[in-house]
């Protein structure tokens, strides 16, 4: 019933908003509901509800015998605007909304949740609702959980190599309240930060709304460059050695001990990014930088929405000492009260002290592992000749790079309106001109059918054909 309210909303807007932006004309016909439910590939239901919606608020009529077709709007409809900040708010849930109803959905960081262990965590919340509920409806500690910060720092050891006592964890609800935090924590330290480039924009856009200069040390897709970093006065540094974003390229030890060198010859701070470090399906996880140097000025962000679920909203981050005294004294100062859900909290914190998580971690790797090669496969069969696949190896994407007429965004759009979601990937590079003239997209496996994915890729390669270019001339 929800899958089919979001079927309903997502017809309703699209067609609302073409009407309103004027892609839709006054007495243009709109097709008929069988005809609209085969091009969408859903049942006529949605859309007979759309429709009528649509009609009820006179954005379309009916005419007996004829159809539906699109009403003529007042004038003063379109000078309505609504702020830009309501503008962007709408335009996120329309799209949202929409992405619900995709139906080759490769969004690039969905969960497959058909292998979440649900029995075992219902089971789990439920003992810790049962037998703690009331003392964990009030504040917690404001690092986290004590018993969760325990096992993750032992998780963290063992799995990626991490060195760290439960007093340095930081739990938050969100990725950004974290690095928002740290920002504040760093801003004495040097108001630059320097970036690879590409890399995983909430990271820079989080520091600059805090002031800071963001400057990129990279040549794309290549490491740090130690002597770009010293003509600047950064000392701050953010990476992500073991899956770079969105590339997937691994830092080699002797660019890993490099930077350590850097952060201690000259005062530095690393911020090493290491979300979803776990889901590595070439040979084992690499092993955290952090783990290199314990004792250096290394920050280790991490969190659970990639391996478990978003939902659980847990993400951590692990202080060097040098910091720990700064962090109590902003937490004091910010009034800072524990974000993250405790009664989530003691559920994970029980889910990993049993074996549970661990376990999950495997099943998952090998889950992703395999939709990873069938994607790779896919999009070999159907663009060889005309596109290259790159596999990081990790996360939750490959990379499909072709030379098209059309732009990314033009090419992305494309997609979308014959029900299949893709990502471009030029929003994660510094320098947007870096590979011109190809086009680079992000096809991600993780939440997409397996029944799908074949299907979808032969669709894609179909609707985007008549836009590649072969040595720079047109296919077709």
């Amino acid at each position: 019933m929800q899958n089919m309210q979001n079927i309903y909303a997502s017809i309703y807007e699209s067609i609302k908003k073409d009407i309103v932006e004027g892609k839709l004309g006054a007495n243009d016909r709109l097709p008929s509901i069988r005809e609209q439910a085969r091009q969408l590939s859903v049942s006529t239901t949605p859309v007979e509800a759309a429709y009528q919606q649509l009609a009820a608020e006179g954005f379309i009529e009916s005419l007996p015998r004829k159809g539906f077709f699109v009403a003529a709007l007042p004038v003063s409809y379109g000078q309505f605007t609504l702020s830009d900040h309501q503008s962007k708010s709408v335009h996120f849930e329309r799209e949202r909304v929409i992405e619900d109803a995709y139906l080759y959905d490769f969004h690039l960081c969905k969960n497959d949740f058909t292998g979440f262990p649900i029995n075992h965590w219902k089971r789990l919340l439920t003992d810790t609702l049962r037998d703690e509920y009331n003392e964990l409806l009030f504040y917690g500690d404001y690092q986290g959980e004590a018993g969760l910060r325990e096992e993750l720092a032992a998780y963290l050891y063992r799995i990626r190599g991490v060195v760290c006592r439960k007093e340095q964890i930081v739990i938050g609800a969100e990725q950004h309240l974290l690095l928002h935090y740290l920002a504040i924590l760093l801003k004495d330290i040097s108001p630059v930060m320097a970036m690879e480039d590409p890399c995983y924009p909430l990271l820079p856009y989080t520091f600059q709304a805090e002031g800071y200069e963001i400057s990129y040390v990279t040549e794309a897709d290549q490491g740090i460059d130690i002597s770009r970093l010293l003509q600047t006065s950064a000392r701050i540094v953010a990476v992500s050695p073991s899956h770079q974003y969105p590339g997937g390229r691994v830092m080699p030890i002797n660019e890993r001990m490099e930077l350590l060198r850097w952060a201690e010859a000259h005062g530095g701070y690393i911020i090493e990014d290491d979300y979803g470090g776990e889901l590595r399906y070439l040979g084992q996880p690499v092993p955290a930088l952090q783990g290199l140097a314990p004792g250096a000025n290394v920050v280790y962000i991490g969190g659970f929405s990639q391996i478990l679920a978003p939902d659980i909203c847990t993400h951590y981050m692990v202080l060097p000492d040098s910091l720990l005294d700064a962090y109590h004294h902003l937490r004091r100062r910010l009034w800072f009260e524990q974000s993250s859900s405790r009664i989530y909290q003691r559920t994970l914190e029980k889910f990993m002290e049993q074996g549970y998580f661990e376990k999950h971690v495997r099943r998952m790797r090998n889950l992703y592992r395999k939709k990873s090669h069938q994607l790779a496969e896919a999009l070999q069969t159907h663009f060889q000749g005309y596109g290259e696949v790159i596999s990081p190896h990790a996360g939750f994407h490959l990379i499909l790079s072709i030379q098209a007429s059309a732009s990314e965004q033009e090419l992305v759009e494309l997609a979308r309106s014959h029900g299949i979601v893709v990502a471009s990937a030029t929003a994660f590079y510094g320098d947007k001109s870096v590979y011109y003239p190809k086009r680079r997209f992000l096809i991600g496996f993780g939440g997409v059918v397996w029944e799908r994915i074949d299907e979808g890729v032969a669709l894609l390669r179909q609707i985007w054909e008549p836009y590649f270019l072969v040595e720079g001339k047109p296919f077709i």
